[in-house]
């Protein structure tokens, strides 16, 4: 195994004897394409959610302005939003997932210095309470290390992760206002307040589209930089060796 740099772009280049590195541009267009659909399912979401807290809003004032007809189909489009959200959510994490773990498996055969994390920790580190604040963001800066010349500006996964974060957080907090509030005015402000967690979403979704493009097109120009010094298909002649004797 040997290491070759190319003067042009700045990459490392690693040429391993068990093959090239992974197509990565199939696998990041499908987890673009499920980050797209779920921002798409959250703004609808954001939609039903202000409209149904209108409604909730003219209840407090005055409960008999609104129809019972009315409530019930707030409910049932809230509810139904929600459903595909997760439905669309789970594509996403799916999508998402898929490209970390091919990124992943390129960066392992790219980098000098080795991951701080197995391959466990790709699917666990984003469940596992309180690691789940540092350890995703941890992976990612490794690939990213991997991937690209060194020193390179890690502003857009560092911003990526903090929008993330923030989101995250804010629809946990939704989640537990909209099944704890036993009042009109509580629903209202839960419904209000994850309109704030999807526009956050939408922010980190764009970021992570950035940072999932930034790291294909690295991949993908490291896969398609031949060697620097090829190894030559045949053995070379050395200058001055004796001609072997001819058969009689």
């Amino acid at each position: 195994m040997h290491a070759s740099f190319s003067p042009s772009e700045g990459l490392q280049v690693m040429h391993l004897s068990h093959g090239r590195l992974r197509p990565v541009s199939g696998v990041a267009a499908f987890a673009i394409a499920a980050v797209v659909g779920d921002s798409l399912v959250g703004v609808a979401t954001a939609g039903i959610n202000l409209w149904y807290a209108s409604l909730v809003d003219r209840m407090v004032n005055d409960f008999e302005s609104v129809s019972g007809a009315a409530m019930r189909t707030g409910e049932l489009l809230a509810l139904g939003s929600r459903v595909a959200r997760i439905f669309i959510f789970l594509m996403a994490v799916a999508g998402f997932l898929a490209w970390l773990f091919r990124v992943r498996s390129n960066a392992v055969s790219l980098s000098l210095t080795g991951h701080r994390h197995g391959r466990f920790w790709l699917i666990a580190g984003w469940v596992m309470p309180i690691g789940w604040f540092w350890i995703p963001k941890q992976i990612v800066d490794d690939i990213w290390r991997a991937s690209t010349p060194p020193n390179s500006a890690k502003g857009l996964i560092n911003a990526w992760w903090a929008i993330w974060l923030t989101a995250w957080v804010t629809a946990k907090a939704t989640w537990g206002l909209l099944y704890l509030s036993i009042d009109l005015e509580g629903i209202a402000f839960a419904l209000r307040l994850e309109v704030i967690g999807l526009g956050l979403m939408l922010i980190a979704a764009v970021l992570a589209i950035g940072v999932i493009r930034k790291i294909t097109s690295a991949q993908e120009t490291l896969r398609s930089t031949p060697p620097a010094n090829p190894a030559p298909s045949e053995p070379p002649q050395v200058s001055g060796a004796a001609e072997p004797a001819a058969a009689p």
